[in-house]
């Protein structure tokens, strides 16, 4: 039995993604139509957590214009990556959240992100958003560090609020994080810089960049539970 022959046209209908046709069957050549145009992979990332507003997407993503961030989103909801949806009464605004397919891009941020962190190149100085910390923590979690730790640790950052259940894992929610263990009353690139590049937390607190309430010893323990893996060496 032969294979209908389809042409370019009728298997990729619309203009935008005809320009972006590798012709190739590979899943990862067509993963990268989906989601490999510039910006398209950290929307995605911003809404691992729940919906958000248009403003707050754009809030979180340093550099991305509305033009942009209108037409990215336009794309992914297109290709059934995200969806819009109304908010009841009385807030009654618009937000993107990730379908039940576009959650599952999940694994391949995380894996992406363990492998580009190798890279000597990699700069953990750089703008981090909230959603973006939640999730290396859920990638980067050492479960040798984390033992039999149970424990909650909430974080506040501005008006935005997450909560982390710490047992034989880690699982983040986004959520009010009063009540719970441990809190970090901070912004992402302040605590990126205490789990991922060391800096002390009490340094941290006396430059107003932080403010811990609850189990200090929980807290000091918590930055520690997340190893950066070994710097890739090319041979010279």
């Amino acid at each position: 039995m032969k294979l209908k022959k389809v042409t370019q046209q009728e298997s990729r209908p619309t203009d935008a993604l005809a320009k972006r046709w590798y012709n190739d069957a590979c899943g990862a050549a067509f993963a990268l139509e989906l989601v490999g145009e510039r910006w398209s992979i950290l929307i995605v990332r911003e809404l691992m957590f729940g919906p958000r507003r248009f403003s707050e997407i754009k809030g979180d993503l340093p550099g991305i214009s509305a033009n942009i961030l209108t037409q990215r989103l336009t794309s992914l909801e297109r290709e059934g990556v995200i969806e819009r949806r109304k908010l009841p009464p009385p807030a009654s605004a618009q937000v993107y959240q990730l379908t039940e397919w576009g959650y599952l891009a999940e694994p391949i941020l995380s894996e992406l992100g363990r492998w580009a962190t190798r890279s000597p190149e990699h700069d953990p100085t750089l703008p981090f958003s909230a959603a973006s910390a939640m999730l290396s923590f859920r990638t980067m979690i050492d479960r040798e560090r984390l033992g039999d730790l149970d424990a909650t640790v909430g974080f506040r950052f501005g008006d935005d609020g997450f909560v982390a259940t710490l047992d034989h894992g880690i699982a983040v929610v986004r959520g009010d994080p009063s009540g719970a263990d441990v809190t970090f009353d901070t912004m992402p690139p302040a605590l990126a810089g205490a789990v991922y590049g060391g800096v002390p937390l009490g340094e941290l607190e006396a430059a107003g960049a932080m403010r811990i309430k609850g189990d200090r010893a929980l807290a000091e323990r918590f930055v520690t539970l997340f190893p950066l893996p070994p710097k890739f060496a090319p041979r010279a």
